[in-house]
């Protein structure tokens, strides 16, 4: 004669069987995602990250049947906005759309409450885009060297603003002058919109922002573009020369942008934020898009992202060094 196993042992093994599929992630891969996404963007409104972030919500919620919003916290060279999502539930709910500011920030402050590659989980790059040198359209410079003899001529006299502290453009401005042997200061803002303010009101002469938000000030001739920071030149300013081939040798910064997860987020809710975003870059539309604003889609694998992520950290910790830049 056989005996059914007490009620109370089935419910209990059940417990269990539920338990280690929640551990694994199973059961909330199949919920996700369970509520709106919020894209965390480490700037204001206006600047590429926020451009890059609401070009993928716009297409990324359809996909995801969620509502997608974008949440920008600007402050501290983006690293305010990494620590919060750094601190956030990992659950896939709250992402961060990173930079290459970030990557360099690991070498620039001091003291951060996060470490990039071990706190954050990489799901894809968004795109690249090159930085561009651009000027006041009324400085008289119309060159690279035209530029350098001015700055030459009334040494710290001149000003340059970049997205803050330990930010691509800060580092950009730091390698320009060791090789131009110029002394430019340093004005940190908190995003490309203020920053821009002020580049066209003549309150600074200079800038090395990615392309994207300067772009339409070109087209409108209120800004004069010198060179771009990257070994080759921009399909979106197919005349403007690199800084190579003004003269710097071997000079070669571009601002990546991608979305990172708090690093316990399941592997299954990593790969399948990955195959809809990749998707969507992927796309003849966001291809256009992306034509349209200076940048070069990528969509690429979350390893690849976390490997390139690894070899820019080491990059941008020696040029860190040899400029002795450094942020409390």
């Amino acid at each position: 004669m056989t005996h059914s196993p007490p009620r109370r042992t089935m419910l209990a093994a059940s417990s269990i069987a539920l338990f280690a599929a929640l551990a694994s992630g199973g059961v909330l891969a199949q919920a996700f995602p369970a509520k709106p996404i919020s894209l965390v963007v480490p700037f204001p409104p206006g600047g590429t990250t926020d451009v890059l972030a609401r070009a993928l919500a716009e297409r990324l919620a359809p996909a995801l049947g969620q509502p997608v919003i974008v949440e920008n916290k600007p402050g501290a060279g983006a690293t305010i906005g990494a620590d919060h999502v750094v601190k956030a539930k990992a659950d896939g709910h709250v992402l961060l759309v990173g930079a290459v500011h970030h990557t360099i920030a690991s070498s620039v402050f001091k003291k951060l409450p996060y470490d990039f590659q071990k706190d954050l989980a990489p799901i894809t790059t968004i795109a690249m885009v090159p930085n561009v040198l651009v000027v006041n359209a009324n400085t008289p410079a119309k060159n690279v060297n035209e530029l350098v003899a001015l700055l030459k001529a009334k040494p710290d006299q001149a000003s340059y603003g970049s997205n803050g502290n330990g930010t691509a453009q800060h580092l950009i401005g730091t390698q320009f002058q060791g090789m131009t042997g110029t002394k430019v200061t340093h004005i940190p803002y908190k995003g490309s919109g203020p920053l821009a303010t002020d580049l066209l009101g003549g309150q600074i002469l200079m800038s090395f922002d990615t392309i994207t938000p300067v772009l339409p000030h070109i087209k409108a001739g209120k800004l004069r573009p010198l060179a771009v920071t990257t070994a080759t030149r921009s399909a979106a300013l197919p005349d403007v020369p690199t800084l190579a081939e003004a003269g710097l040798a071997g000079f070669n910064i571009g601002t990546w942008f991608g979305v990172l997860a708090p690093a316990a987020t399941p592997r299954d809710v990593v790969a399948r934020l990955n195959a809809e975003m990749v998707k969507i870059i992927k796309s003849p539309e966001f291809v256009k898009r992306m034509d349209d604003i200076g940048a070069q889609p990528v969509g690429n694998k979350a390893d690849e992202m976390a490997r390139q992520i690894k070899e820019e950290t080491e990059k941008f910790a020696a040029l860190v060094k040899a400029g002795n830049v450094t942020v409390e």
